[in-house]
């Protein structure tokens, strides 16, 4: 049951750390990204292929070390977002949920069909796990512990940058974009940072993952998992609170992973459904939060608000 829980945590964080970089985004930006699972895999791949020793299969063998892996998924996500925000950011919003839908499936065929680069449909192995030398059987809390320092730095971050005036223009703009515009606000630099930024924290979340795991393939990228999901946890949780970000991702994969383990005791003959009815769970439970809470659980965050106000 230990065992268990450390790696549900595990996730749990990691799903925490996508869904505070689609806060950062949506929640006080406004901005409509559903590629989260592009920017995820672009992470996860990334810091694979710099950090795996030599391989015939696919590009790689830099055998660099695991930090240099999270900076360099964390840039590579930027940049992406960076390359799609050019020139959809100065559209109307939809026009960045079309781009970063496409961007997504640009990713998954890149990784299923380059074989050269990803080693396609079969995936990558033996990502190294950073220390794993140094503490054996223990070695999962450990890394629990180094989901939490990465997850607790990356709220840290965001809660200073939202409690900062570049917050309070990121909120603005959500609010009235003309509003911000008019009162000499760059609307546009300020919509393309939170866009990088969330895209840079969701780059890092997904190398997190790679390195856990110790391998990965476009089936772990679809987009129920990597985008669907994490919407659901922050609608759950409150859009705007990154706290509520949080609290949304421990409930939603608690229902998700815990319906897996329901699922196992179903008849044979109805274990292909077990998709279907998880899907279904998740759907319900998310009607019933925006039937009763349309806000979420947390709603808002109230400091942010009221300093909107002011």
């Amino acid at each position: 049951m230990i065992s268990y829980l450390i790696f549900f945590l595990i996730i749990c964080g990691i799903y925490g750390i996508m869904t505070l970089g689609l806060n950062l985004q949506w929640g006080y930006t406004g901005l409509f990204n559903i590629g989260v699972a592009g920017f995820w895999a672009v992470g996860a791949y990334t810091s694979a292929i710099l950090t795996k020793p030599p391989a015939p299969e696919h590009l790689g063998g830099f055998n660099l070390p695991f930090i240099v892996g999270l900076l360099a998924a964390a840039v590579v996500s930027g940049v992406i977002a960076f390359l799609i925000g050019i020139p959809t950011l100065r559209l109307r919003e939809d026009y960045l949920a079309i781009a970063t839908i496409g961007i997504a499936e640009i990713i998954r065929l890149i990784v299923k069909n380059e074989e050269w680069l990803t080693n396609g449909v079969r995936g990558i192995s033996g990502i190294p796990k950073p220390f794993k030398s140094l503490f054996g059987n223990s070695y999962n809390l450990f890394y629990l512990i180094l989901v939490m320092i990465a997850l607790g730095i990356i709220y840290f971050i965001i809660q200073r940058g939202i409690k900062s005036p570049w917050g309070r223009v990121l909120r603005a703009i959500r609010e009235d974009e003309e509003v911000a515009r008019a009162a000499g606000k760059d609307v546009f630099r300020y919509r393309l940072e939170s866009l990088i930024l969330g895209a840079m924290i969701m780059g890092v979340g997904g190398a997190i993952y790679a390195h856990f795991t110790s391998f990965i393939s476009p089936e772990a990228f679809k987009p129920m998992q990597g985008t669907f999901l994490v919407w659901v946890m922050l609608i759950i949780g409150g859009s705007g609170n990154s706290l509520g970000a949080l609290l949304g991702a421990l409930i939603t994969w608690s229902i998700w992973s815990g319906t897996e383990i329901l699922t196992s005791f179903l008849p044979s003959v109805i274990t292909t459904q077990a998709a279907a009815f998880r899907v279904i769970l998740i759907g319900v439970l998310l009607e019933v939060v925006l039937l009763t809470k349309p806000e979420g659980l947390l709603g808002e965050d109230p400091h942010v608000s009221s300093v909107l106000k002011e």
